[in-house]
């Protein structure tokens, strides 16, 4: 490894592990277990409730199952592509939900909310489009804050699950396949699981 990069690699872990000594422990823990409202937070700071994510700890182990009902009359119907789906209209952007198609263990754990993350697929288009554009996939990063898990949006091409994954028990979004948005640059600017 060159000096410079051996020095960019020390100065961003000496970062992280100061970013991590600055949150309290324990602090603002989230609960996992009952049933909790999931809320849209948009782009003008006003919010919509639109589901519910039930949370069972999984006895004897570290999991938690999970099930997300959504609340299709917080929805509205749109036939995009040859298919309906269910989105929150705005005149700024129509974000619609995809749901993930194939089976899945439906478990997180406090450290790994991927099989949420992924249970929680959006795509957005403009209003005046006609078409679903699967390669403008939103999936939002969950991270407890506050006593709440707070998902921020991340950029993701809904077209890789055209296929059944090679490995059914590892969510196929990985790091590598997300990117995060600009703060703002979508309608559906966060969810919150409360």
């Amino acid at each position: 490894m060159t000096p410079g990069i051996t020095a960019i690699l020390r100065r961003t872990v000496a970062g992280l592990v100061c970013g991590l000594a600055l949150v309290p422990v324990g602090a603002g823990a989230f609960d996992f277990s009952g049933d909790k409202r999931l809320r849209a937070v948009f782009r003008d700071g006003t919010s919509q409730p639109i589901g519910v994510i039930s949370f069972a700890p999984v006895p004897s182990s570290a999991e938690v199952a999970f099930k997300v009902k959504l609340d299709v009359a917080a929805l509205q119907d749109f036939f995009l592509s040859m298919r309906e789906f269910k989105c929150l209209p705005a005149a700024a952007e129509v974000t619609c939900v995809v749901p993930y198609p194939y089976a899945q263990p439906g478990k997180v754990t406090p450290a790994d909310l991927s099989w949420l993350e992924h249970n929680l697929l959006f795509l957005f288009k403009q209003p005046a489009d006609f078409g679903a554009k699967l390669w403008n996939g939103v999936i939002f990063k969950f991270v407890v804050a506050g006593g709440a898990l707070v998902g921020r949006p991340q950029a993701v091409d809904l077209n890789l699950m055209s296929a059944p994954p090679d490995n059914p028990t590892q969510p196929p979004f990985g790091p590598l396949e997300r990117e995060f948005y600009a703060p703002g640059a979508r309608w559906l600017s966060e969810l919150r699981i409360e």
